[in-house]
């Protein structure tokens, strides 16, 4: 019995957790990583210009919801560590595993396509063609920034919060008047350090609805350490978060800020320990959104208007597959994904998982090592899926429940809880268990790849 050869794009948290599973399994694979070493966006200055992380940044999720289940954390870390600790605690698992030798690294893959009667066609950076039974696509969905148009134009700079380094790269915004437009996590950060008094001359956030912002601590602990338990329903758990978070800061209008329409659970999580301290110190002035650019100023909506020196655009990604062709494999123009089986699978496409492609509360690190236990086991012949019918089935009952609370924006269309869906995720293993069981352990594809192709 000859188990797939995998192509896993990425070498990121979510393309080494996978890796590492295949392995488990005996499964032959390779990696190929675009920059010159592990780590993606937590890759700081990383040279494929795909990271996100700014000098400053520590992890929004604490230690005890980002370890992975085989590798814990070391034990002295901070509850909230910096991206360097993050990086690597990364590279002792890459090697503790011994991953390294599986990965190619400064190696691109320019075009991933599906052969008709299955099986991948692999094009590289270095011009080599190689042929897999199988594709696992772990490219991540934080590096291809969106920047909305608004008519007129800006004389001044302009960077997204993904090109964000430190308040002097790659833009000197000491004692500049910088407007940061968004209101998620990046959008925190960035005009927590920009709005201190030796820093930016004025700083200016624009939204256009009010957010809740969630503290980090909670009694002295991590907010995110003792979650209510995932066999709760789900309106009973986000009651008792709402209300354990309004009772936790009040009103948003009591620092200044705009009132939400909306509760606390209603759109993506924004976490923050510094930036209401911030605006409720008047380091920080409110504006609604955007109207029109107009040279050296900027026009809101209400119909004020600012003298600005920099924009900085924390406003979001776009879910991008440059490598391929298909329209089918990619996102649409709401962004969103292709409709996928427990967020992995395409039904109908046997031999292709997304790894990683969700935005999960609390985090996006440990997600594709959940996720690569089914990945895994279906190629070993350990797990069958449900069939394709049922998948729809599924497929449209999941999202109701991951998204079906959140306003309509590009932003929600990956939502999803990380202890709902790990809890689900075992209970759908053990029926594909028995499923595959039934039907012999009978590997899904067949192999067709030597190791050398």
């Amino acid at each position: 019995m000859t188990l797939p050869r995998v192509c896993i794009i990425g070498a990121g948290c979510s393309g080494f957790t996978t890796a590492k599973r295949l392995k488990d399994y005996g499964i032959p694979f390779d990696v190929f990583e675009a920059s010159d070493d592990i780590g993606g966006t937590w890759y700081y200055n990383n040279p494929n210009g795909q990271s996100a992380c700014y000098q400053s940044l520590h992890i929004d999720t604490s230690k005890w919801r980002l370890a992975f289940e085989d590798f814990p954390v070391p034990a002295d870390w901070p509850d909230y560590p910096h991206h360097s600790l993050l990086l690597g605690y990364f590279h002792d698992y890459v090697d503790h595993f011994s991953l390294r030798e599986h990965i190619r690294f400064n190696t691109r893959v320019e075009k991933a396509e599906r052969k008709p009667g299955g099986g991948w066609t692999i094009t590289l950076s270095t011009g080599e063609v190689k042929d897999y039974d199988a594709l696992a696509v772990a490219n991540g969905h934080h590096w291809a920034a969106r920047i909305p148009e608004y008519p007129g134009h800006f004389n001044g700079a302009q960077i997204h919060s993904h090109e964000y380094r430190t308040p002097f790269e790659p833009v000197d915004c000491i004692g500049k008047r910088v407007l940061v437009v968004g209101m998620g996590n990046s959008a925190m950060d960035v005009a927590s350090e920009l709005s201190q008094r030796p820093m930016a001359g004025k700083l200016f956030v624009s939204t256009r609805r009010g957010v809740w912002i969630f503290p980090k601590y909670y009694k002295g602990q991590p907010l995110d350490k003792n979650p209510a338990p995932a066999w709760m329903p789900k309106a009973v758990r986000q009651w008792l978060g709402a209300r354990m978070v309004k009772g936790l800061v009040g009103r948003m209008s009591d620092y200044g800020l705009p009132e939400p329409e909306i509760g606390p659970f209603e759109s993506h999580g924004t976490v923050s320990g510094e930036f209401l301290v911030r605006a409720g110190s008047g380091d920080i002035t409110m504006k609604p959104g955007i109207e029109r650019l107009d040279g050296d100023e900027v026009v809101f909506s209400d119909g004020s208007r600012e003298a600005i020196d920099v924009i900085v655009w924390a406003t979001g990604y776009d879910i991008s597959f440059p490598f391929f062709a298909e329209p089918a494999f990619k996102a649409d123009a709401d962004n969103r994904p292709p409709p996928l089986f427990k967020r992995i699978m395409k039904p109908g496409v046997p031999d292709l998982f997304y790894m990683g492609l969700a935005q999960p509360l609390p985090t996006l690190v440990n997600f594709a090592e959940q996720q690569s236990k089914l990945v895994a086991a279906y190629l070993a012949g350990k797990y069958r899926p449900p069939e394709p019918a049922e998948m729809e089935r599924i497929i449209t009952s999941d999202e109701d429940y991951y998204t079906g609370q959140y306003y309509a924006a590009r932003r929600h269309t990956i939502q999803l809880d990380f202890d709902h869906y790990v809890r689900a995720l075992k209970k759908e293993l053990d029926k594909g268990a028995r499923r595959a069981a039934a039907s012999g352990n009978r590997l899904p594809l067949e192999s067709r790849v030597t190791e050398d192709a």
